[in-house]
Order: structure tokens, then C-alpha cells, then sequence
């Protein structure tokens, strides 16, 4: 969330954020400043009572002393409606503080001013690309190759779990494994510290990085035991660190997960969710990062860097896209997306996104550190996709095939295959 400070002092620049990332309800800034305008006068209100209270305390004390019993009396008596009062006000705070908190939790993240303006991905930049996207006519797309090869089993996942839960086989289970092992070992050798982290997070967990009020219909809950199934690694590794305080020392802090994602994806359909397109549960390798709020311009660039040099060792053509204000998401205030060339479907499919959230996250989860003046400010939060599974899988099924039937295994992928081709 946004600190309620920064709003009452850059209102226009908050409502304009909105209004660019396409959030018709401008009006939540006016409510939560109001909230927060009467939030602030309960609080001076209740500080004066308890002075005033403490006083007369002070002054039954005295009178007391000085054997002044009916003069005391006169004074508890005012005192206890003074208590009585003191309460009533504790009891308003409280509901103003929850109400101004909910209110702010209507709010997004303001968009960095290098972020361009538009509605829709038509409106996004490429920002660089990298290789050179193949078009030949014989390539078939991966549902086909996995078809013929026999190496997803779409139908039985239906089957057993529902659509969008495919059962791998043979080589493919190998090629979705050899690829984790390769993510998460470049990460390593990247300054990553590698963590296993739970499947399922609590409503706090869900709350602090962004995910409700927000994206609750994309996830998968567990009603009985107030479970949310992860939609990704970034929810239980960012949490890491919740109500923490860090030392300047500490930072910056880099860790990488594996994890299965799992995700509703209301409202796909067509070619959007053939094959592996869109699942409902996937496989990813998730990038997180704790900075300081001086680095974490550069730290994005950093990640996406790191992202993209991943699909260069893999040799697969990209794109890569400056996400527009329309198209970025609630929680951040820069995103790069990365986008793999699919020669069988002739088109191009996001295989990770890197984003910045300034103190946006920390501010929900209260993840601070000690700057070097020793007071306490909000840490930066980074996290990128490095990389997720299923569509680099079929870039790698339709850029590898060949015309004689076969797929060769990308040449970083051969040490953890054990083979060239498939």
C-alpha cells in the first residue's frame, strides 16, 4: 500500500496513477484522506483526555496528601467519566484506523514516470529483442509434436484433476526437470540464495504481496484451514521477511524457488488455452529480491537482464516489453514482460514478467531496515519469473523440431537430459 503520508502530499499524482492504470474509482483517494483527517483529529482528541486525565490523577494524589478527602472525591468521580470518555475514543480510533486501512488497500501503486501511458497491451513498447523468430510452414505446433510423441496426456489430467492439469511423460517429465535443475542453478550461481517454500499461505501471507483485495478469483483456496494454494513463488518467498526489521548490512537479499503454481484463469479460452498456453497449475522458478530503496531502479534492470540471458542460453528468440500503465497490475510501479517466439503458433507468449514495487509490498507486510542513520524506512521489493515452465517448454518443442519428426534438446539442457534429442 501506499504510505498515507505520500497521498495527502501528492493527491493529483495518486488520482492520475489510477485513473492511467485504469481505475475508475479516483474517489478512494478523497475517502481515505478524509478518513485519515478524522483518524488524526480522534487522536489529538484522545491524547488531550488522557493528559487531562493524568493530571487530575496527579491532583487526587496531592489533595489525598494533604487530607483534602471530599475535594478528592469531586475529582475521582470527574475522573471516572474522564475514563469512561477516554475508552469511547480508544474504541472510534481503532474503527478509523481499520477503515482508513481498508480504504487504502483500494488503492494502487503509482506508476514510475518512465512507464508509458496507455489502456491495453496494444500500448506497451518493446523495449529490445533478441534472435531471429523462425516462421517455416512445416512446424507443428507443440500440441501436435506432444500428441504424436505422446508425451502429455491432456485428457487424463481432465480425468483426474480437471482441465488445465496435464499428466508429462517419459522425456517430457525429464525436459521439465532438467529445466528447473538448470534455472535454479544458474540462480545460485547468481548470487541466489536458493529456498523451499510452502504451497499454501494464510490470508496475511496473500494480503502482504498484493494478491487480495485484488486477484482473489485467480486463486485456489482451501476454505477449512483458511488456505490460499500459491499463484506463484513470489507470495510465500516474499513473505519471508514479514514484520521484520532488516540491517542496511543485510541488503541487498536475492533468493530463488521452485515451486508449482497453481492459478483459476477465469475467463481464457480459444487459442489462448490450447495446449500449454494457459494451465492451472504450472511450474516456475520464481526471483526475489529485498533492496534498498536507492538500488531498486537498478536492481529491476538487473533482473530482467539475468531473465533474458536465461532464454539466450537457451537460444530462444524473444521480445522483450515495457509493460504500459493499462497493462502492468495493481501492486507495481514498473514491469517488464518477456516475451517467447513460438514458430508453430506464429506468435509471441509471455514467459516471465519483472517488476519493481518500490515499498508498496514491505508497507503491507511491514518489512523494514535500519538505514545508515539508524531510523527505520521501508524495504524495496523485486521479484521476475526466471523462468516459467510450460511455455518455454513450447518454444522449446516447435523452435527444436525438426523435419524429420524429432526434437534436439537445447545444448545447456543436454548435461541434466542425458541426451540430444528427443
Amino acid at each position: 500500500m501506499l504510505d498515507i503520508n505520500f497521498i495527502r502530499d501528492n493527491r493529483e499524482l495518486v488520482k492520475q496513477g489510477m485513473a492511467n492504470k485504469g481505475e475508475k474509482n479516483t474517489s478512494a483517494v478523497e475517502l481515505v484522506l478524509n478518513k485519515d483527517e478524522e483518524w488524526r483529529n480522534t487522536v489529538t482528541e484522545l491524547d488531550l483526555a488522557r493528559a487531562e486525565s493524568n493530571k487530575k490523577a496527579k491532583q487526587i494524589g496531592q489533595l489525598m496528601g494533604q487530607g483534602k478527602k471530599e475535594e478528592a472525591q469531586d475529582l475521582i468521580r470527574e475522573t471516572g467519566n474522564s475514563k469512561e470518555r477516554i475508552k469511547k475514543l480508544e474504541e472510534l480510533l481503532s474503527i478509523l484506523q481499520k477503515e482508513r486501512e481498508d480504504l487504502l488497500y483500494q488503492i494502487p501503486n503509482v506508476p514510475d514516470s518512465s512507464v508509458p501511458v496507455g489502456r491495453s497491451d496494444e500500448d506497451n513498447v518493446v523495449h529490445s529483442s533478441w534472435g531471429e523468430p523462425c516462421g517455416d510452414e512445416w512446424r507443428l505446433p507443440h500440441w501436435d509434436i506432444a500428441a504424436e510423441k505422446k508425451w502429455i496426456d491432456f485428457d487424463r489430467g481432465s480425468k483426474v484433476a480437471g482441465a488445465g492439469f496435464p499428466f508429462y511423460l517419459g522425456l517430457m517429465a525429464r525436459l521439465q526437470r532438467a529445466l528447473i535443475n538448470f534455472f535454479l542453478n544458474e540462480a545460485v550461481a547468481h548470487g541466489y540464495t536458493e529456498i523451499q517454500a510452502p504451497y499454501f499461505v494464510n490470508e496475511d501471507s496473500a494480503r502482504g504481496t498484493g494478491q487480495i483485495p485484488d486477484k482473489e478469483d485467480m486463486m485456489y483456496t482451501v476454505p477449512r484451514d483458511g488456505f490460499y494454494a500459491i499463484p506463484t513463488a513470489e507470495v510465500p518467498v516474499t513473505n519471508f521477511h514479514r514484520d521484520e526489521i532488516l540491517s542496511m548490512d543485510d541488503l541487498p537479499i536475492y533468493y530463488t524457488a521452485y515451486t508449482p503454481c497453481w492459478r483459476r484463469e477465469a475467463g481464457s479460452y480459444g487459442k489462448e488455452v490450447r495446449g500449454l498456453n494457459r494451465l492451472h497449475q504450472f511450474d516456475k522458478v520464481e526471483l526475489v529480491k529485498f533492496v534498498h530503496p536507492d538500488q531498486s531502479d537498478t536492481e529491476l534492470e538487473s533482473l530482467r537482464e539475468y531473465a533474458e540471458s536465461l532464454l539466450q542460453n537457451l537460444k530462444l528468440p524473444y521480445r522483450t516489453l515495457l509493460m504500459c500503465t493499462g497493462d502492468m497490475g495493481f501492486t507495481q510501479t514498473k514491469k517488464y514482460d518477456l516475451e517467447v517466439w513460438s514458430p508453430g503458433q506464429q506468435r509471441w507468449l509471455e514467459v516471465s514478467s519483472c517488476s519493481n514495487f518500490g515499498s508498496f509490498q514491505a508497507r503491507r507486510m511491514q518489512l523494514r531496515f535500519k538505514n545508515e542513520k539508524g531510523k527505520t524506512e521501508m524495504v524495496h521489493t523485486l521479484n521476475g519469473s526466471g523462468l516459467a515452465l510450460p511455455r518455454i517448454v513450447a518454444s522449446i518443442l516447435e523452435t527444436y523440431q525438426t523435419e524429420a519428426g524429432d526434437v534436439l534438446v537445447p545444448d545447456v539442457l543436454r548435461p541434466y537430459m542425458g541426451v540430444d534429442k528427443m
